[in-house]
C-alpha cells in the first residue's frame, strides 16, 4: 500500500501536459463554455472526469484487453455516442435545441439539462478508443506494484488524472465563454451557434472515426 513519490512527481507534469493538448474533451469544454456558460459546463466536466477516471481504472486492472478481444459492444457505444454528439452539434449550427443561443436567451435563457451535459462528457471520455490505448501505454511505467494494481499509489494516479482533466477543461471553458462574450457584444449570436455547432460536430466525427 506504499506510494512511490518519485513516480507520482514525474506523472503529474506528464498528465497535465497531455490533458492540456487539444482533444475531444477539451474541444467539448470550449464549445459548452461558449453556449452554456462555465457553471453549466461543470456538469459536462463532472461526466468527463468520471468517464476518464473509469477508463484509467479499467486500463489499470486490464479490462481494456478484454474489450480489445470483444470490440462489438464498445463500437456500438462509441458510434451511438458519436451520433448523439453530432446531432446536438447540428442542432446548434441551426440555432435550435437546448444549447443554442438567441439574443433574447442571452438575457433570459433556460439552461440546458444537467443530465444531458454530464452524459456528453461521460460518453466522450469513455467512447474514445485512443484514450483507452493511451492509458494502456502510459500507465505501466508509473505503476508502483504491477502485481497489485488497486493500491494507494494507483488511487493517487487516478486522482491526478481527474484533477488534470478538470483543470484543463476549466481553462478551455473559460476561453470559450470569453469568445462568446466578445461575439455576443457585436451582435453575432448566430456565429456563436455556428462555431459551437461546428466544433461539436467535429467532436462527433472525431469520436466515430478514431
Amino acid at each position: 500500500m506504499t506510494v512511490d513519490a518519485t513516480k507520482l512527481l514525474l506523472f503529474m507534469p506528464t498528465m497535465l501536459l497531455i490533458s492540456a493538448t487539444p482533444g475531444m474533451c477539451m474541444t467539448l469544454a470550449m464549445t459548452l463554455g461558449m453556449t452554456a456558460g462555465l457553471r453549466r459546463t461543470l456538469w459536462m466536466m463532472a461526466g468527463e472526469v468520471l468517464g476518464v477516471a473509469l477508463v484509467t481504472l479499467l486500463c489499470g486492472i486490464g479490462v481494456a484487453s478484454l474489450m480489445a478481444r470483444h470490440p462489438t459492444g464498445f463500437l456500438i457505444f462509441k458510434y451511438a455516442g458519436a451520433l448523439y454528439i453530432g446531432w446536438l452539434g447540428l442542432q446548434l449550427w441551426r440555432s435550435r435545441g437546448a444549447l443554442s443561443l438567441s439574443p433574447e436567451q442571452l438575457r433570459h435563457r433556460a439552461p440546458p439539462p444537467r443530465h444531458m451535459l454530464a452524459l456528453q462528457g461521460f460518453v466522450t471520455a469513455v467512447g474514445n478508443p485512443k484514450g483507452w490505448a493511451f492509458f494502456l501505454v502510459l500507465l505501466p511505467p508509473f505503476l508502483h506494484d504491477t502485481g497489485r494494481t488497486l493500491n494507494l499509489h494507483f488511487a493517487a494516479i487516478v486522482l491526478i488524472v481527474a484533477l488534470s482533466e478538470l483543470l484543463c477543461m476549466t481553462a478551455y471553458a473559460v476561453g470559450g465563454k470569453a469568445l462568446s462574450h466578445l461575439l455576443a457584444h457585436r451582435g453575432n449570436v448566430a456565429i456563436i451557434n455556428r462555431i459551437a455547432g461546428s466544433l461539436m460536430i467535429a467532436v462527433g466525427l472525431w469520436l466515430a472515426l478514431s
